[in-house]
Formats: C-alpha cells, sequence, structure tokens
C-alpha cells in the first residue's frame, strides 16, 4: 500500500466514525433539538482544543449477527481537551449507534478515559444519552457498568466527576451518574428512572409519563438527584463550563483563583436594612450573598431542590468558596430532611477539593412534626452536622439573625471546628426563640400574673435582650467578632486571606461511617 493509499484509508476511517450511526440518525438527533455526541464534545471544550481517542474501536459481539453490524467509535465518543484552558477528559455517549447503548468495548472505552484522568489529576466529565446496556451482549454489558461504578467510587474526591444527562439514562446507567459529584439534566430531552412508564404501569398499574417520573425538573425539586437544569445542549454545556471556574483539577489542588476588579474593602450599604427588624419577618438572603460577592455573581446548585437551604459557589477577593446559607425567605430557614441531605452533600464535595466554606446562619431550629421525624430528620440533620464536623478546609460562619437550638451547633458553630464566627448585631443565639423559652421557664409565673399578655411582653423583650443577641456569646468566646452587615465582605475576603495555609486533619482511620 503506497503512501497515498494509507493516507486515503486513515481519512476514510475518519469519515467513517464520524458518520457514526448514518446521516438519518444524525438527521434525527438534530431534529430533536439535540446535538450529536461529537458536536457536544467540541462545544464543551475551548475551541479547536478536544483530541478524540479510541475512533476506531468496534465491539466484539458475533451473537445474534451482531458481527455485521460494526460501527466504528461504538457508540461513545471519548477524548480530552480544555476548558478554560485547563485540561479534562470526557466521555459522550453516541445515541445514533446503536442507542448509544453499553457494550463490553464501549465500557473499556469510557474506562481507559476514566484511568487517564486520575493518573493525571484531571476532571472527568461524561455526557450521557444512552438506551442502557446493550442486551445482545448480556452480562458483558452489565459487567461493563460494573467497571464503570468502580472507577466512580474509587476516584470519589480525588478528581471531580461530572455528568451530564442528554438524553434517556434509565436502568443500572443511572447509578455511575449518581455516584459522580454534579448531575447536569436539560429539559423536555433528559429524563432517569430506575424503571420507566411501561413497566411501573405493569408492576403496580400506576400511569405517569417520562416526564413526570424521570424528567429535569422533577429530579431539580423532588428527588434532588439534579443539580443543574438547562433549557437545551448548548446551555448544558455552558453551565457545565461555567462550574469549571470555580472547582480544582483535583484533591491536591487549590480551585482556581479568578482576579476581580471588584474591590476587596467595599462596604456594602444595602446590607444595613437587609435583616428586618420584625424577627419573625423573611427576606432572601440571596440579596446577602449577591452583595458580597465578588461582581454579585452567585452559581447555586440545587436551586430547585431544598429551598430553605442555599448552596453553591462564588469568588470572593478572587477566591473561589462554596456558600452555604439558611433561606429565611422559605419555610423561615429551617432545616429538615431534604436540606439536610443537600447541605451535607455539598459541604463534603468542598471538603473534598480544597473549596473554603463560607456559612450565613438565620435559621430557627429543626423543622418540627411527626411526618419529619418518621422521615428521619434525626439521620438526616446528623449527615449536615457530619459534614460541618468532618470538614478540614477553611470555615468562615456569619450568623445574620436567629441561631437556635441544635441548628446552632450544626450550621458551622465554633464547636464544630469554625474558624472564624461572626455575628451581625442583629444575630439571636440561643437554644430557642425567647417566646418559647418564656413560656417553659415562666410558666408559673405567667399563670399567676393579672395582665398575662403584658407580663409575656416582659419577660420576653429581657430574654431577647439577655439571651437572644451575640454578646453573651461573644463574651464566651463562640463568636469571634460582632461586625456592621456593611463590614461583611471585607471581613470575609480578609479571613479568607488569614485563612489561606490553614492545616488540620482528622484522627487517622480507614474512613468515618457518616450516618447514611
Amino acid at each position: 500500500m503506497t503512501r497515498e493509499e494509507q493516507l486515503q484509508l486513515l481519512q476514510a476511517k475518519h469519515a467513517e466514525a464520524e458518520l457514526a450511526g448514518g446521516e438519518d440518525r444524525i438527521k434525527k438527533q438534530h431534529e430533536q433539538g439535540k446535538l450529536t455526541a461529537r458536536e457536544r464534545a467540541q462545544r464543551l471544550c475551548d475551541p479547536g482544543s478536544f483530541v478524540e481517542t479510541d475512533k476506531f474501536v468496534v465491539h466484539r459481539c458475533t451473537d445474534f449477527d451482531m458481527d455485521k453490524k460494526r460501527f466504528l467509535s461504538d457508540g461513545v465518543v471519548t477524548g480530552y481537551g480544555l476548558i478554560h484552558g485547563r485540561p479534562v477528559y470526557l466521555f459522550s455517549q453516541d445515541f445514533t449507534v446503536f442507542g448509544g447503548s453499553l457494550s463490553g468495548m464501549f465500557a473499556k472505552k469510557v474506562c481507559k478515559i476514566m484511568d487517564l484522568a486520575t493518573k493525571t489529576g484531571c476532571p472527568v466529565i461524561g455526557l450521557n444519552d444512552s438506551g442502557g446496556a446493550r442486551i445482545q451482549e448480556g452480562v458483558e454489558s452489565l459487567a461493563g457498568y460494573a467497571d464503570i461504578f468502580l472507577r466512580n467510587t474509587l476516584f470519589s474526591g480525588v478528581v471531580p466527576q461530572i455528568s451530564a444527562i442528554m438524553g434517556p439514562c434509565a436502568g443500572g446507567a443511572v447509578y455511575s451518574p449518581a455516584i459522580t459529584d454534579f448531575i447536569f439534566m436539560v429539559r423536555k430531552s433528559s429524563y432517569m428512572y430506575i424503571t420507566g412508564p411501561e413497566v411501573i404501569k405493569t408492576v403496580t398499574r400506576e400511569e405517569i409519563s417520562h416526564e413526570d417520573l424521570g424528567g429535569a425538573d422533577s429530579h431539580a425539586t423532588r428527588s434532588g438527584v439534579c443539580h443543574f437544569v438547562a433549557e437545551n445542549d448548548e446551555n448544558c454545556l455552558e453551565l457545565i463550563r461555567q462550574l469549571m471556574e470555580f472547582i480544582p483539577q483535583n484533591n491536591t489542588e487549590d480551585p482556581p483563583f479568578k482576579p476581580t476588579a471588584d474591590p476587596a474593602d467595599r462596604r456594602e450599604e444595602s446590607l444595613k436594612t437587609v435583616v428586618p427588624d420584625n424577627p419573625n419577618k423573611g427576606y432572601d438572603i440571596k440579596d446577602v450573598i449577591t452583595a458580597v460577592v465578588d461582581d454579585g455573581h452567585f452559581f447555586e446548585v440545587h436551586q430547585g431542590y431544598a429551598r430553605n437551604l442555599v448552596v453553591g459557589f462564588a469568588h470572593l477577593g478572587g477566591y473561589s468558596v462554596g456558600i452555604v446559607a439558611n433561606q429565611p425567605a422559605w419555610q423561615a430557614g429551617a432545616l429538615d430532611t431534604e436540606a439536610s441531605k443537600k447541605g451535607a452533600r455539598f459541604v463534603r464535595f468542598c471538603d473534598c477539593f480544597n473549596i473554603p466554606i463560607i456559612t450565613f446562619v438565620d435559621v430557627p431550629g429543626f423543622l418540627p412534626g411527626s411526618a419529619q421525624e418518621y422521615a428521619g430528620i434525626i439521620l438526616h440533620g446528623a449527615k449536615l452536622l457530619y459534614a460541618f464536623c468532618e470538614a478540614t478546609i477553611p470555615k468562615i460562619t456569619v450568623i445574620t439573625r436567629k441561631a437556635y437550638g441544635g441548628a446552632y451547633d450544626v450550621m458551622s458553630s465554633k464547636h464544630i471546628r469554625g474558624d472564624l464566627n461572626y455575628a451581625f448585631s442583629t444575630a439571636e443565639i440561643a437554644v430557642m426563640g425567647p417566646e418559647g423559652a418564656v413560656n417553659i421557664i415562666f410558666r408559673n409565673e405567667l399563670k399567676e400574673a393579672a395582665d398575662k399578655a403584658a407580663t409575656k411582653e416582659k419577660l420576653v423583650a429581657d430574654y431577647r435582650a439577655k439571651f437572644a443577641s451575640p454578646y453573651k456569646a461573644a463574651e464566651l468566646g463562640y463568636i469571634d467578632e460582632v461586625i456592621l452587615p456593611e463590614d461583611t465582605r471585607p471581613k470575609l475576603i480578609a479571613g479568607l486571606k488569614l485563612l489561606q495555609n490553614k492545616r488540620d486533619q482528622n484522627p487517622p482511620k480507614k474512613h468515618g461511617n457518616i450516618p447514611l
């Protein structure tokens, strides 16, 4: 074979691989508003940086005449590229080839990419669009999934793992994304579930649509499986690129520093009045967050789920930080089972990857009621407590108003290794709210009082002045400083600089036993 013939063969192989399942199937993918696997990989990475690997791999199955149906790349595009100039590894499932179903060779390609990502200390991103296991390969396809699951688990906390669901993801296929750090879904074109509507109808007679059962909105608001919802493929890929601005390459690196023109000593006058005088009136904690972070940009995670707790990423003085905040505008900011799980997962991610945590506290306690008790609020609340206790990253806490009962302890208090703990002058730190405390402490006096209402009002005011303020805690050293709200940004940035070289460690052990 001449050199020219060799070149022509190589070009023909490339063309065949890039044709994937054929023009008709590519056209159908586009008609559904979806990009192809290669288009997704190329758009996710910086222009011209994506390099495909294992492009000429084919499956090895010979049963069911499968040896007559072979496509180069075998249903998954793998490779590496750059995002914001930093290397990442990725795999992108190709629905035009056997419906993106996973074969033994498909799994080997994915595992190779995951291994390379971990060896080189780079994030791994999976773009999922698959009908599940390739039935013709039987147990070999199941083994392939298990090989991927094992790597997801072993590499967890070593390199960031990100999953985008950009089409179907059902059955055993859902467990790989579930182990990864963040899941993105595309509204109206992606879904995740263990068993589909048809099986559910057969077994339980329940009728439900694909979208209601496993669509992006269902998982973003009800199950909490989905962290980010995108409107289309392009939006999904852009959101992943945004996330990468906040997270490091691996567990040994610091997160990326992003220079800003926003002054580090900027005082925010709007914070003077953000906390209402009425302690029972709500306000939006995101007004506090956006007022203090660089350029007002807050990248919220799990926006539609457990809205009584806000979590997400931002930059402060250029430093990447994770933010955890009670939301007084939703259920008064009380912690419940869902908020506890949401917060615990986020705190543990930040701790894995050296991202300092800023905690804004306005919490009246854990949500009461039999429904919460039966749902396991004790167990789930302990997850958030465990996560904060376990974390060795820099932790800065700001109590904006209420910090009552056990929830005060849980929300990154000084007692569980909070490094710097600040409080606004509006802060109320106590075992419980003044009214509840007075009802217990002074129940006999209230029974005997001639004017019960006036007596109670005075007792509540006295209790609030003596105990429900930051100064008792400050006297005991539990609060490092009572600050003016408008000074929050300068204080946080100064604290981050102070804690930049913090070193802390937990007792030697194989691993802890978090209350799952």
